[in-house]
């Protein structure tokens, strides 16, 4: 298995990256050993890709908010973050670029191999969707969404928190009125759970 120093030395090293690192821009992601909470993204925003953090914008706001998380606790070692293009891809028409392919059919593997305690991975937008749930998923990403339970407990799929979503979310009252506070539910029973396990190791210390 790959060292997480191995994994990000081939990243920096693929030529399919090099307007990135002769930049200085490394990729972007958050990995744990220990996480049990994975959050799978599209790309990092302009904004993160200044800042070098993932979601340190208006999206990742409202992805702390869906997830009952602060920051220090999304930012903290339960949380793992492994979008599907770890650097930001560029503006299109409207809104980012997608995420370019090679990324995650490269990388990802190498990454979760090296977070195997991983218990609920939050999959955001239709791509990070269509890569990890393949044919399970529905003929769109709102019936995906609808259907988060048949993804139940390896995954929960979600839209993406994007201000551009707004008029979506405004459509589809349920996803905020009843999706996401199941998604807030699965979260906070993960974190106690692993709460009560690390203080369980310290007592019997």
């Amino acid at each position: 298995m790959k060292t997480l120093e191995q994994v990000i030395q081939n990243i920096e090293q693929d030529p399919r990256n090099r307007s990135y690192t002769e930049r200085h821009i490394p990729p972007i992601f958050q990995i744990h050993e220990h996480a049990r909470i994975l959050i799978v993204g599209q790309a990092p925003g302009r904004k993160a890709e200044e800042s070098l953090i993932p979601f340190h914008d208006i999206s990742g706001k409202v992805l702390m908010e869906w997830l009952g998380m602060s920051p220090e606790e999304f930012y903290g070692p339960d949380t793992s973050i492994m979008p599907m293009d770890f650097y930001y891809p560029g503006k299109g028409r409207s809104g980012d670029l997608p995420p370019r392919s090679f990324i995650a059919e490269t990388y990802h593997a190498d990454l979760l191999a090296l977070m195997p305690e991983i218990e609920l991975t939050v999959l955001i937008g239709r791509y990070a969707c269509a890569y990890y749930l393949k044919s399970r998923q529905k003929q769109n990403l709102t019936e995906t969404v609808r259907n988060y339970q048949e993804y139940l407990p390896e995954y929960f799929p979600i839209t993406h928190p994007s201000p551009l979503n707004q008029r979506w979310r405004k459509n589809h009252p349920w996803f905020l009125d009843e999706t996401i506070p199941a998604l807030k539910e699965q979260v906070a029973f993960i974190r106690q759970e692993n709460q009560k396990e690390t203080e369980g190791r310290i007592k019997c210390w």
